[in-house]
């Protein structure tokens, strides 16, 4: 047996390795143990429980408006007693969180070899996002398997000197999890009248707070008031560089629905209902498309290109007018909506993770 370490911090690392995990569960030659950072606690929580998935070890790690460095710190200080006391044969991490830098900086310290899921992913820029791109590239530096999702993602890596025989093209676990999930009846978590167009919105990434995240909500609030027939819902993290500014300009208007972060399934089905998603969030990027659903990102770069290339995806930024003009587009003009809404899928075909299973398990095979 082969003690693989799963390690998961935040709502999107759950979600990306649930499919990952419940994978090598199933094969003999694996003793899967999880291990939940909680990073994002009640997120985290509420993803783990939906696939049935239960941590072995829990860090609790997080604590009110923590500065990134004394989440590193401790987080590199209570690794170094987990790794210390299990002894992994290998540990996965998925993505580009604190807690994927740190758990590789620690593997690096313990020489034990780690398996990047989602691998690859890069804007060019170290502050944007920030500290995302920076945490990915640590990781990237120190790992040993290299799943990354997409073809460009492993053009990527070649660009930066890692050997190509450390690198596989899996495509997202992302899809995986969609798939397995969007097949379940799942009930709106909200009632929307069935006449009414339904606009979701999710924004939270640290590199929009403060101006970005103002010019956000007021492109948002010219939405909702030039289109009282649609039905904005905005699930507002609890961060309160968001959650207050949220509330100061969306809070009164009747069309707009601000609501606690939604369950996975719960978002899966309003993704599901929704006609346009607005998002800085890189998972929606991912899913929306799949469900054939045009998205915005509130962001100026990102590390999906795929979808912006194939055209169902488009950034639009922080740019209040650029936000107002496209999203009215959308809304508009029928035909501008059908070629963003075609359910194309660049990420994946839903075996993501029997492909990085099957990498393990002939790596300690020949060993």
């Amino acid at each position: 047996m082969k003690k693989i370490l799963c390690v998961v911090g935040t709502r999107p690392e759950a979600i990306k390795m649930a499919p990952v995990i419940l994978a090598l569960k199933s094969e003999p030659w694996a003793e899967v143990r999880v291990l939940a950072t909680a990073q994002h606690r009640q997120m985290l929580d509420q993803v783990n429980q939906f696939f049935g998935i239960e941590p072995d070890i829990d860090l609790d790690i997080m604590r009110p408006n923590q500065a990134l460095t004394t989440l590193t710190a401790r987080l590199l200080l209570d690794l170094d007693d987990v790794l210390q006391s299990e002894k992994p044969d290998a540990v996965l991490v998925q993505g580009d969180t604190t807690t994927v830098m740190t758990v590789a900086l620690a593997c690096f310290y313990h020489r034990i070899p780690i398996g990047h899921v989602e691998a690859g992913l890069r804007t060019w820029d170290m502050q944007n996002p920030f500290p995302e791109e920076a945490n990915r590239v640590i990781a990237g530096k120190l790992a040993r398997w290299h799943f990354a999702p997409t073809e460009g993602s492993r053009q990527n890596l070649l660009k930066e000197g890692i050997a190509d025989a450390d690198i596989v093209v899996t495509g997202n676990t992302v899809i995986d999890a969609l798939l397995m999930s969007a097949a379940k009846d799942l009930e709106l978590p909200i009632d929307i009248e069935a006449d009414k167009r339904l606009v979701l919105v999710t924004s939270h990434r640290r590199e929009n707070f403060g101006e970005p995240f103002r010019n956000i909500c007021k492109a948002l609030r010219t939405l909702a008031k030039n289109n009282s027939d649609i039905q904005f819902l905005y699930p507002v993290h609890p961060n309160p560089n968001v959650k207050d500014v949220a509330h100061e300009f969306l809070a009164e208007l009747p069309n707009v629905i601000l609501c606690e972060p939604l369950d996975y399934a719960p978002f899966i089905a309003v993704m599901k209902r929704a006609y346009l998603i607005l998002t800085d969030s890189g998972g929606v990027q991912e899913e929306a498309p799949a469900l054939g659903k045009p998205v915005l990102v509130l962001r100026d770069e990102t590390e999906r290109p795929e979808a912006v290339e194939q055209g169902v995806v488009k950034l639009v930024g922080s740019n209040c007018e650029r936000i107002i003009e496209e999203a009215q587009r959308l809304l508009d003009d029928e035909s501008a909506y059908k070629v963003m809404a075609r359910g194309v899928s660049p990420y994946g075909d839903g075996h993501a993770s029997e492909r990085i299973v099957q990498i393990l398990r002939e790596y300690f095979d020949a060993i």
